[in-house]
């Protein structure tokens, strides 16, 4: 499966989808929070915590896994 990006905006060849920029763009912001947050946990000790975090962020991205995506 391969990927083309278009600025911020993400497309798939053969779906005929296209993410919309400003859920993308909310999206990369969550995940950068989470990062930030998990590396912070990471340094206060909590180190499940921090890898839960960081890979949660991972999920969240615009490029991670979507539950909402079909299985076709």
């Amino acid at each position: 499966m391969s990927t083309c990006w278009a600025g911020i905006v993400e497309c798939r060849p053969g779906d005929g989808k296209r993410r919309d920029p400003v859920s993308a763009t909310i999206l990369w912001i969550i995940a950068a929070i989470l990062v930030i947050v998990g590396i912070v946990q990471l340094f206060q000790g909590q180190i499940i915590f921090g890898i839960v975090l960081i890979v949660i962020a991972c999920l969240v991205g615009p490029g991670g896994y979507s539950i909402f995506r079909s299985r076709r």
